[in-house]
């Protein structure tokens, strides 16, 4: 049986990447210039970390994240709220034949990256690794 190439194991197309970019441009300017009529939301500062396509490009799950971490379901909510003047602002700068649904959730990428850094701290892990490299070198 030949291998679908859309398979569930297969990463994103480059297309999905390349929309997935375009849209966090999009999405970090609007952001970053207040374009949103919504007070609430142009006092926050979001970073957007990352979009996700779904292959049909209907759907942009975006990553986001408050400057230093704190209020992240008030950023959330204010999102969701903006979100059909959101879509319209990525649908400015797009070609595309649908807007895609926007839906927000939190970045945990720096939180796994503090976990990761804080489990290499410690003695335990940084004896093994030692004691690894040393057998490596044998």
């Amino acid at each position: 049986m030949a291998k679908n190439r859309h398979s569930e194991g297969a990463g994103p197309s480059q297309r999905q990447l390349r929309v997935g970019e375009l849209i966090r441009r999009t999405l970090s300017s609007v952001l970053a210039r207040g374009d949103v009529h919504d007070p609430e939301l142009n006092a926050l500062s979001i970073t957007v970390g990352e979009v996700r396509t779904s292959p049909d490009l209907k759907i942009a799950t975006v990553y986001v994240m408050p400057l230093g971490g704190a209020g992240r379901e008030a950023a959330i909510k204010a999102l969701s709220r903006n979100r059909g003047e959101l879509r319209r602002a990525v649908m400015q700068e797009m070609t595309l034949k649908y807007a895609p649904d926007l839906r927000f959730v939190i970045d945990e990428t720096f939180d796994r990256m503090d976990e990761t850094r804080a489990l290499f701290d410690r003695a335990d892990v940084r004896r093994d690794i030692e004691g690894g490299e040393a057998e490596d070198q044998e």
